[in-house]
């Protein structure tokens, strides 16, 4: 188990995201802002699958939480 923290590139692996950094700046470019009233797990552009991950990361408090709250700043921007 990997208690340390995470990177940007590794959460969109785990979500099963292009990870390459132009990639990731490409997504985050096409999908922000989201609305402020809007949690990030809420977003239409998420499957069932990466929604239930990233919601159920802050629930749980687990050691991917700091970068998810990281992509939630970048698409709220």
């Amino acid at each position: 188990m990997n208690l340390g923290n995470h990177s940007v590139s590794e959460l969109f692996q785990q979500l099963g995201l292009p990870h390459e950094p132009t990639e990731i700046d490409t997504f985050v470019r096409l999908h922000r802002p989201l609305p402020g009233e809007m949690r990030l797990h809420e977003a239409p552009f998420w499957n069932e699958g990466q929604a239930r991950f990233l919601r159920d990361t802050f629930v749980a408090d687990n050691d991917w939480a700091e970068v998810v709250d990281q992509l939630n700043v970048m698409l709220h921007e």
